[in-house]
């Protein structure tokens, strides 16, 4: 049986880092762990065969060679999954689509999808596999019951080119013990969270070792401290020891929320692993927008007080921040604006306010009248599928200039600063420069410091850190390089506005 596993392209968004990427000579950030991971359960005398379409492109002959086309994607992938899908409808190959996308929206594919698994895939195979080995597919493979991700085995990295990446993903939890109105991770993953095994945690990790990776890896986790003491007992002792005993070759980043500023114990022992970011979803410091929002867990705690103590563990914060509540005032951009840059969250993504499907928020706007279709899943598009309570032109055009503020590089690299300053650099062996790393700070000083827009502001940040704090200098330069990026998101938006004030006038 020939087997052809195909990852949609996403479009060039806040997290993908297009524009990053090419300084360190990489084609994608992450790559398809669920794709990964279903490909385990394949039987070894099939022929599979992955692509990547964020890597390479997707060949007529690959899929014509094929007896069935495995996609899978998120709501961000849409447009492209229905380009793959229709190949393989002109080919007339049959396709087995699953993942958060199609689990979501079946209704969007029904005329075009032949063979549909909804919800996680781990239980699903075994029934699959002998169906299409008894040529006896079924239209509709449903697993409403989350699966026991205990059981769950080491992704088959052996299908990737390690290379085209800049960071592997690995995942150690399902599920999201919050209730957050706009999320639908309790759609798609529950709100009891579940959890690996040490073991297993160790397995992966060793696999990415013995693969030859030696870069950073992302817990893909919807929030990493879903279950602290487990954390704290079990899986991060493991992971420290794993990491001493090989002299700290990965570095770690995932999701955690506000609470983690609470637990002492666990910031110290994620730091001792080798975890040096965490994304925050902080959303805005407006009370009233949060509780509209259901997000009580952020309402109890004091957001810069929170973010400053996890900085001081030596964690970049990323911060996740929306505007478009029907509690935001046109006050809240300034307001969004000032908190971002007054406590150094370098990394914002800042987005409006978007209904996905399985959400509540989707389910009471609905009932409101107030849907505008589906959301495209891209955090900078400047759309929402809400109708807002704020004036539509008031809200995008704010949102736009809130981004063009916090990308411009005066801004960017003053708030970098003030968390450099801040940063408190991890005591576990570094590893040694790469090539690539080289290269990618001859590129800097190239794009950035002789051609950039923000070249004053760059060398001023090398030149400080490299007589103030030489040990961030790497920091220094790889935030440099991201700003690069964002500013470009950033200017793409402001192009549109301008386009759109232009057909108005």
């Amino acid at each position: 049986m020939k087997i052809l596993m195909v990852y949609p392209s996403y479009p060039n968004t806040f997290w993908s880092f297009k524009y990053a990427l090419k300084f360190v000579s990489k084609k994608a950030s992450l790559p398809p762990l669920g794709l990964l991971t279903i490909a385990t359960y394949l039987p070894k005398t099939w022929d599979v065969k992955l692509v990547d379409m964020n890597c390479e492109k997707l060949k007529d002959e690959d899929i014509k060679n094929a007896d069935y086309v495995f996609i899978s994607a998120m709501t961000v992938q849409r447009e492209s999954s229905k380009e793959v899908i229709k190949k393989c409808n002109d080919f007339g190959i049959p396709v087995v689509a699953g993942g958060p996308l199609f689990t979501m929206e079946p209704d969007t594919f029904h005329d075009t999808v032949d063979y549909f698994v909804l919800g996680e895939g781990e239980d699903i195979m075994g029934d699959l596999i002998k169906d299409i080995e008894n040529k006896k597919v079924k239209r509709y493979y449903v697993k409403t019951a989350f699966c026991d991700i205990a059981k769950t085995p080491v992704p088959k990295w052996d299908l990737l080119n390690l290379k085209w990446y800049a960071s592997m993903s690995i995942q150690y939890s399902r599920g999201c013990p919050y209730n957050c109105e706009f999320c639908d991770i309790g759609a798609l993953g529950g709100r009891v969270p579940r959890q690996k095994s040490a073991k297993q945690i160790i397995d992966e990790v060793q696999s990415l070792y013995d693969a030859g990776w030696r870069k950073s890896i992302f817990f893909v986790d919807d929030n990493f401290i879903g279950n602290k003491s487990k954390l704290k007992k079990d899986v991060l002792p493991a992971l420290i020891e794993w990491q001493k005993s090989h002299r700290y070759p990965f570095t770690f980043y995932t999701e955690v929320s506000i609470d983690f500023a609470d637990d002492d114990e666990l910031m110290e022992l994620m730091s001792q692993s080798g975890f040096d970011r965490v994304f925050v979803g902080i959303e805005t410091p407006d009370p009233e927008s949060l509780k509209e929002a259901n997000k009580y867990q952020n309402i109890k705690h004091d957001l810069e007080k929170s973010i400053n103590k996890i900085q001081s563990f030596g964690f970049e914060v990323q911060g996740g921040f929306i505007v478009g509540f029907d509690s935001d005032m046109p006050t809240i951009f300034k307001r969004q604006f000032d908190f971002i840059q007054n406590n150094g969250v370098v990394t914002a993504m800042v987005g409006l306010l978007n209904a996905p499907r399985g959400s509540q928020l989707y389910e009471k706007l609905r009932n409101e009248n107030r849907l505008l279709g589906e959301m495209t899943g891209d955090n900078v598009d400047a759309m929402t599928n809400i109708i807002p309570k704020m004036d539509s032109k008031s809200l995008v055009s704010g949102y736009k200039s809130l981004v063009g503020l916090l990308y411009n590089p005066k801004n960017y690299y003053k708030r970098l600063k003030e968390f450099l300053s801040v940063y408190k650099v991890p005591n576990f062996p570094k590893s040694k420069i790469s090539a690539s790393e080289i290269g990618a700070f001859l590129k800097s000083i190239f794009l950035l410091g002789i051609f950039g827009k923000e070249r004053k502001e760059y060398w001023k940040i090398l030149t400080w850190s490299l007589f103030k704090k030489p040990k961030v200098f790497s920091k220094a330069v790889s935030f440099a390089i991201y700003g690069y990026h964002f500013r470009k998101v950033a200017e793409k938006l402001s192009k549109s506005e301008k386009k759109r004030v232009l057909s108005e006038t």
